[in-house]
Order: C-alpha cells, then structure tokens, then sequence
C-alpha cells in the first residue's frame, strides 16, 4: 500500500525521468512552500568538474548538460540545497541532500513495482 507522500514523491520522479522538469520544481516549490527555483543546463566556472550545483545567489540549479536534466539524483539533490538555503545561508548537507534524493527514489521504485 502506497501512502500520499510516496505517490507524491513517484510522481516527482516520473516529470523528472520526462524531462519535465521546470514542472516537478513548481510542484515541489508548491509542497514545500519555497520559491522555485531557476534551472539552467552549463555549469558556473568554479563547478565545472560537477554534474550539478545551486547556486544560492542567483536561486539556480545548474546541469553540466542535457541528459542530467532527466537524472532525478541530481535534480532532487539541487533542490534539497535550494530549500535548506536561508537568508543566502546553506544549512544542509550532501549526505542530507543525497538521502533527500534517495528517498523520492526509492518512493518512485516502490510505486512501479
């Protein structure tokens, strides 16, 4: 049996596999009541060894290139940094924001079975 934020979580993971990803980020600015963020395919000069970043200042999640932009790893890893920043502040961490991105995963695994 599936619970609502399972089925929410599996839905979020499905737009990103679609490459429909500037509507997950609404959806999920919209669950979390956070702004939603920006997104843009080319990493800023000092991530250029990254596949992903968020850039705080600018409100941005940045992909090295088209294909990460249906990776849900990486989308929901960003955005965990988007929504643990406050006041320009990062309060999150990657192991946080890897275990961010695993959840919804894994919620997504259980709802195709």
């Amino acid at each position: 049996m599936f619970d609502c934020e399972d089925l929410f979580k599996a839905k979020i993971v499905r737009l990103i596999l679609l490459k429909r990803v500037n509507e997950a980020l609404q959806e999920l600015g919209s669950y979390y009541s956070v702004d939603v963020p920006r997104l843009k395919v080319g990493m800023p000069k000092r991530y250029r060894s990254k596949v992903g970043c968020y850039v705080s200042k600018t409100k941005c999640i940045h992909v090295v290139n088209q294909e990460k932009l249906g990776d849900p790893f990486v989308i929901l890893h960003e955005f965990y940094h988007h929504l643990r920043t406050q006041d320009g502040r990062h309060r999150g961490t990657e192991k946080n924001a890897n275990k961010f991105a695993l959840e919804f995963i894994e919620a997504f695994k259980k709802c195709s079975e």
